[in-house]
């Protein structure tokens, strides 16, 4: 398939070349605007256990969430990127990628998977498995070198980008398209994708990879089992319904040799919970004070769904007793309101 586009990526790094330093070489890949499914690699159409993959991915749109329009999804492969156009490939297009998107073969690497994940599921009916969310990864290395967890302390793309391990690289030309999404937050809607729309589409996946594997050779078997589960747990959070989940994949068990472990992580698990309409403001606190002392008492990550929604709700992930720990504190917060 011939594309006018390329780019570089980063190899990821030979574990037997002691040589290399963080970027050893770079790869020039073409970038491919996919609006048939025909287009994409039929590996990745057809998932299987013989031939399972690792990409890079990320979703673009227009306030992505459950309501807001999503314009490109993003893949990246060690020998391509393919921008999956969903508004001129439509629904067909973004449903023939449904089984790899659900697949436990296909690892998709993600920053921040929240707002991605909400969108596939309440617009296409898309659950989106087996994800390595490499904002979770980067906070499990820095509790594995000793640093003690901060709330709300979350690393931006860019930010994990700067950092020397994983690139290095100063990633400017991100301002640049949140400048004119500020401007006209129609940006990813305008076709035909121009040279910047595909620029920026492609940049933010096509160092994943690395970073992938950078981060993965960092972390000790009990972080790879927190990585797995809290990034299933993130792909739920805003996915909230009826069904309550129960038709998503089950949670990522606990290794044996694990539990076997005197200092066995305890099973983490996402609670929502309901907030009077109008209260949340007095839950939150003045500037977020109310909400910042729970945080502080209980090691659990607290989200709320914000102007995005959903509204009146509260998101707790985190081991059980930690979790139940945040609710009780919570729900006596709401108490005070009556």
């Amino acid at each position: 398939m011939a594309s006018p586009h390329k780019t570089h990526i980063p190899l990821p790094p030979d574990p037997g070349d002691k040589t290399l330093e963080n970027v050893a070489c770079l790869s020039t890949v073409p970038i491919h605007v996919v609006t048939d499914a025909s287009q994409l690699p039929a590996e990745f159409l057809q998932p299987s256990c013989e031939r399972q993959l690792v990409i890079g991915f990320d979703c673009e749109g227009v306030d992505l969430c459950r309501d807001g329009s999503l314009c490109i999804m993003q893949l990246a492969f060690p020998d391509a990127i393919y921008l999956v156009d969903a508004i001129e490939g439509g629904e067909t297009l973004v449903k023939a990628c449904k089984p790899a998107l659900e697949s436990s073969y296909i690892t998709k690497v993600i920053h921040d998977c929240k707002r991605d994940s909400e969108a596939l599921y309440f617009q296409f009916g898309i659950k989106l498995h087996n994800v390595v969310d490499t904002q979770i990864a980067y906070s499990l290395i820095k509790e594995q070198e000793g640093h003690k967890r901060v709330p709300d302390d979350y690393i931006s793309f860019v930010g994990l980008l700067a950092d020397p391990r994983f690139g290095g690289i100063s990633y400017v030309e991100k301002e640049e398209v949140r400048l004119l999404l500020r401007q006209d937050p129609n940006f990813w809607t305008y076709r035909p994708l121009s040279e910047l729309m595909v620029r920026a589409a492609a940049d933010d996946v096509r160092f994943l990879l690395f970073i992938y594997h950078k981060m993965v050779e960092k972390l000790n078997e009990r972080s790879l089992w927190y990585l797995a589960v809290r990034g299933a747990l993130y792909c739920r959070c805003f996915c909230i319904d009826d069904s309550n989940f129960a038709d998503w994949p089950p949670l990522p068990p606990i290794p044996d040799n694990l539990i076997a472990d005197k200092t066995a992580p305890e099973e983490e698990i996402l609670s929502v919970l309901d907030v009077p309409r109008g209260k949340m403001g007095c839950v939150i606190g003045k500037r977020g004070a109310n909400i910042l002392s729970i945080k502080q008492s209980c090691s659990a990550e607290i989200f709320f769904g914000g102007d995005k929604g959903p509204p009146d709700k509260v998101f707790i992930i985190g081991p059980v007793k930690q979790v139940r720990k945040a609710e009780a504190m919570l729900r006596g917060r709401m108490l005070q309101m009556y």
